[in-house]
């Protein structure tokens, strides 16, 4: 058989498998599926497991990019979960509540309102529990002569207190605030924005910024720099995959390795067009500093790995996108100046992911466009990818109570109900392939839009593409490239505008406190959202029982509302509009009623319904012959997300 031969992918005929694995707090676990690796050849599999062991390899640079005390706290928790059999019932209880939510969100900050979430118990609790942990075997990670109980102790403010690094990302710390000292993060230490003037980094995306006897120093993400023994065992890993890559993918690989041991921009540009030149590969990683949500600023890269393979059967679509985005950047809704005159390089495939690590999971996305170079997407093109499985397991683990409870009426639940899914990942597709992939700067600006707009062009960016895919899903050139039946379209239009209108009031139950929004997703969805409640008569505000809804009232208008405010957040794109992108988040995107979101939190409590989700990831096991030779790799499910995370960090204990 050809190896571009795939199995068929049938995840629906065996709905009696495990989702929904378990709830802690406002949380969800899902376990993920990879239905087509078993039937992939064998130097694909072998291919897939060396990227698979680079994304383990570097776990823990984002763990320590996330906060500077995570690997410390992580390495605590752990020795006390493996012990719980020492400790109280209670103590025992709580610690494992904490420590599922640490992993989820890797540290203590909720992934989506970058505020701290707290372990529930006292100082003296804590020390005694590392006491009869350490009693019962455990070994914790102790400074030179300190004690189990000290180690508690030391560690007690970053576990106990709220108050204490009380947000890992503020872009918005209020009057007389600062962006860097009002967040935890470990990208920047000691520095404040004012101590960035007239200062030029050289290596903004992959350094953390430190401030030493009053001088700002960059510790480099390389090898013989910061994160040195990870990016080593993360290179050995890639090396050990380029005999199985094809030649187009091991020269991305190759330059990937080189970034890596240089740090230098020039070998990240370069590896960013290998990257985006391999399009014959059935296997791709995502691997690097890539996304920069985590840094106020929005300059710093957060480190991430994603490992996947195509899924044949549902690239048609997303690739028909690819194939006319000519057609869709001629027809933007924008001025023909920003619009791109010639689109390069614009590839699109669905996707089965096979692990995501650092800053893409167990939180993952459903669909990425990279890079985010802007230089590099108008000259090179881009590749965009959906996740499938992902929106699948979403899929197979959402309840029809959630829908019912935020549908106006019935119509609109059944909307929800039959073309919910399809609507999502449509615009999903439309996001990353058209959305992201669009636009140019205006004539003169050679700057990178990141560098202009600042800490609010990631909320910027994403609600471009958003809009981009809501102008969009409603176009009959759709129908026209067989994507969606003609016969469905209107109703799957109404199901994607009705989803976004809800989102912006179901999202607050991921805010449980404070006042504003600090996601640059969150803060985008609610943004278009409220600007086209202010500025069009396409959707309304409802009460019935007490209870709120949005309701869209004209599907025209609202898509007339997106055109026009597409328009504007282009040409502030394009223009590198700072003033103009704070006040549009600053009215619309950042602030919301309180009132408001504690009803949808109740209602969402009443339903058990989860603010968020991680991921369990599928599981590789290598099989070797007589000689040592990979003979086959092996997938399976834990369903278990302890047992996986505790694996995940097994090295790290293995050298206490």
């Amino acid at each position: 058989m050809p190896s571009n031969d795939r199995p068929v992918q049938t995840p629906a005929s065996v709905p009696s498998r495990p989702y929904l694995l378990e709830r802690v707090d406002d949380a969800a676990v899902v376990q993920l599926y990879a239905d087509g690796f078993a039937g992939l050849p064998l130097d694909q599999k072998t291919l897939i497991w060396h990227l698979y062991e680079a994304a383990l390899a570097g776990r823990d640079i984002y763990t320590d990019q996330r906060y500077a005390h995570n690997l410390a706290m992580r390495d605590f928790l752990e020795a006390l979960v493996l012990h719980d059999g020492a400790l109280p019932a209670d103590v025992a209880t709580e610690i494992w509540r904490y420590t599922k939510l640490f992993w989820i969100n890797s540290g203590p900050f909720n992934n989506l309102t970058a505020r701290k979430f707290v372990l529930k118990l006292g100082v003296d609790e804590l020390a005694q529990a590392a006491t009869l942990a350490a009693a019962a075997g455990a070994r914790f990670r102790t400074a030179p002569g300190e004690s189990p109980a000290e180690l508690a102790r030391r560690l007690a403010p970053a576990l106990l207190d709220p108050a204490v690094d009380a947000m890992v990302t503020n872009k918005t710390p209020g009057p007389g605030g600062d962006i860097l000292r009002g967040s935890a993060n470990n990208l920047y230490d000691g520095v404040a924005m004012s101590d960035l003037e007239g200062f030029v980094e050289r290596y903004p995306l992959n350094s953390r910024l430190v401030k030493r006897d009053g001088q700002l120093v960059e510790e480099v993400y390389r090898v013989g720099g910061r994160y040195d023994a990870e990016l080593r065992r993360i290179i050995g890993h890639i090396e050990a995959a380029l005999p199985f890559a094809t030649p187009s993918f091991a020269a991305a690989l190759s330059a990937l390795i080189q970034w890596y041991r240089t740090g230098e921009d020039s070998d990240r540009t370069a590896f960013d067009i290998a990257w985006v030149r391999s399009t014959d590969s059935p296997v791709d990683t995502m691997s690097g500093f890539i996304e920069v949500y985590m840094d106020a600023r929005g300059i710093k890269g957060a480190w991430e790995s994603m490992v996947y393979y195509v899924n044949h059967e549902k690239t048609a679509r997303i690739r028909a996108l690819a194939e006319n985005a000519q057609w869709f950047e001629d027809c933007m809704p924008i001025a023909p100046a920003f619009r791109k005159p010639v689109v390069l390089g614009v590839t699109a495939t669905a996707i089965e992911v096979v692990i995501e690590t650092g800053d893409a999971g167990p939180i993952t996305p459903i669909g990425v466009n990279l890079p985010n170079d802007q230089r590099v997407r108008e000259v090179h093109g881009s590749k965009s990818v959906t996740l499938s499985n992902v929106t699948e397991a979403y899929e197979f683990s959402t309840t029809d109570e959630y829908r019912r409870e935020f549908a106006w009426n019935d119509d609109e639940f059944d909307r929800a109900k039959r073309w919910g899914a399809v609507a999502g990942e449509l615009a999903t597709e439309i996001h990353e392939v058209l959305g992201h992939g669009s636009g140019r700067m205006a004539a003169g600006i050679s700057a990178q839009p990141q560098e202009l707009l600042k800490e609010q062009y990631s909320a910027l960016e994403e609600t471009r593409a958003d809009l981009v895919a809501l102008y969009f899903c409603a176009d009959p050139k759709l129908v026209e490239l067989g994507i969606v039946p003609a016969d469905a379209h209107a109703d799957i239009v109404r199901a994607e505008y009705e989803a976004f209108a809800r989102t912006a009031l179901v999202q607050l139950r991921r805010v449980r406190e404070g006042t504003q929004l600090e996601e640059d997703h969150m803060r985008n969805r609610q943004a278009i959202v409220h600007w086209l409640l202010a500025n069009t008569r396409a959707i309304s505000v409802r009460i019935r029982d007490a209870k709120t809804y949005h309701v869209v009232d004209s599907v025209a208008r609202f898509r007339e509302g997106v055109a026009e405010m597409l328009r504007e957040v282009q040409r502030i794109k394009s223009e590198g509009d700072y003033e103009a992108a704070r006040v549009l988040f600053e009215t619309y995107g950042v602030h919301f009623n309180p009132e408001v979101r504690d009803e949808i939190v109740r209602r969402v409590e009443q339903l058990k319904l989860p603010s968020y989700t991680g991921f369990v990831m599928p599981t590789l096991t290598p099989v070797y012959d007589a000689q040592g030779a990979v003979a086959d790799v092996q997938i399976s499910y834990l369903c278990d997300f302890a047992r996986q995370m505790l694996s995940y960090s097994a090295h790290r204990r293995a050298g206490l």
